[in-house]
């Protein structure tokens, strides 16, 4: 049996996207999905991301009031920037 190197909290919030759009590598996959198992409030995060992209499938870019769309799109300008 091949050591999975454990993957931390901080790490699967950052490649949870890739996870779920099924792009993440397949050792990270692995340690992905064995977190998850381990951990409860990951378990939960990523419950509730999947709920998230569920109910906001729906919206289309003409469903967003263009000021709305605007304060979204401006809230995340740089955020990586700011050290968020």
């Amino acid at each position: 049996m091949t050591q999975i190197d454990e993957m931390a909290c901080n790490e699967l919030v950052e490649v949870v996207t890739e996870y779920l759009e099924g792009t993440l590598g397949e050792d990270d996959r692995r340690r992905f999905e064995a977190h998850l198992e381990e951990c409860p409030y990951c378990a939960d995060y990523v419950e509730q991301f999947r709920e998230t992209i569920a109910v906001t499938g729906s919206l289309t870019l003409e469903s967003i009031a263009p000021e709305r769309r605007a304060a979204l799109l401006e809230s995340f300008r740089g955020w990586r920037d700011r050290g968020e």
